[in-house]
């Protein structure tokens, strides 16, 4: 049986990566600090034999006895709320944790992909984004913790794969979306839907005419996969490029949730990104890759997993000025 180390696994994509990894007959291997990861997620896999789970923080020594073929490095805030309330955690999880992860897969002579990012574009000035593009980021602003540590990992696991010969893939994603999502987490989706489903106007930063390409969780699940068992070491991106203006996208909210909210209207963030769609040439050419789930139905699958959540989980839900970004 093929055993794989997942980090960050109790949180969003993290928690459909263990699920995807069991289905598919391998020993997962969790590993979560839960800062931000819920156990929730992962604990129907805990009676599992072929399962299991360390809660340790991988900025520190990472340890795992006997053979590893394969790590998934999915630790980090990955929300605006996260890491612009933890943002020395976020810079030490991409730099420290990464450093780590890639000497444990050196020394287990595993493969590892790393969890990079469409942020690692910044505002970008080119449109859609290729990976070729080097991007537009304010290193010293509020973003700058999340697109730093993510742009540092993506060099490091390249120093490693040149200078070690280490066998490594990069996944930068776009903006994600399903069950599982938390809905204090600041990130367009679960803000919206929060807020229809407390009764609250839906706000929109800026005029609403900056851009977002969402893609269903179980698209970038495959995508992933594949490229973990490509041949392509260099970043691939996994996204779906049908794009939308905020403005019409919380206009097709209010229809799904069936609420009579009106949208309101605040001032655009700092170096918030004004436009977000992936160019997925490459993850068409070489993985044979693109979304399958179109918006309408993955957003009813989201919808109807907001609506389980119970009244006390609704309350108690954060609302920041961050719900136009990308993340």
């Amino acid at each position: 049986m093929k055993k794989i180390l997942i980090t960050g696994a109790a949180g969003f994509l993290g928690s459909h990566l263990c699920d995807r990894f069991i289905n598919e007959g391998f020993h997962v291997i969790a590993m979560d600090n839960l800062i931000t990861g819920d156990l929730k997620n992962i604990e129907h896999l805990f009676k599992l034999e072929q399962f299991e789970f360390y809660h340790h923080d991988v900025t520190k020594f990472v340890h795992v006895p006997g053979k590893l073929d394969y790590i998934l490095h999915f630790a980090s805030p990955a929300s605006p709320i996260d890491y612009l309330k933890i943002p020395i955690q976020t810079l030490k999880v991409g730099a420290l944790g990464t450093h780590n992860l890639l000497g444990l897969a050196r020394e287990k002579k595993a493969r590892i992909l790393i969890a990079s990012t469409s942020e690692i574009y910044g505002d970008p000035l080119v449109h859609p984004q290729t990976e070729e593009y080097y991007g537009n980021v304010n290193t010293i602003g509020p973003r700058g913790v999340y697109d730093e540590a993510k742009r540092f990992q993506e060099s490091i696991t390249m120093a490693y794969h040149r200078f070690h010969g280490l066998e490594t893939r990069i996944v930068r994603i776009f903006n994600t979306y399903g069950p599982r999502m938390r809905l204090n987490d600041g990130r367009v989706i679960p803000a919206f839907m929060g807020q229809a489903l407390r009764g609250e106007d839906l706000t929109v930063f800026g005029d609403g005419s900056q851009t977002r390409s969402f893609c269903y969780v179980d698209d970038e699940i495959e995508g992933i996969y594949r490229l973990l068992m490509s041949d392509y070491s260099y970043p691939v991106n996994i996204g779906n490029p049908n794009e939308i203006t905020i403005k019409d996208f919380a206009e097709e909210i209010i229809k799904l949730t069936g609420t009579t909210q009106k949208v309101i209207y605040k001032d655009l963030p700092q170096d918030d990104p004004l436009q977000r769609q992936p160019d997925i040439s490459k993850a068409k050419e070489i993985l044979g890759w693109e979304p399958k789930v179109g918006r309408a139905e993955g957003m009813k699958k989201t919808f109807d997993y907001f609506k389980t959540l119970s009244k006390k989980e609704l309350k108690k839900t954060e609302h920041r000025d961050f719900s136009s970004r990308n993340k």
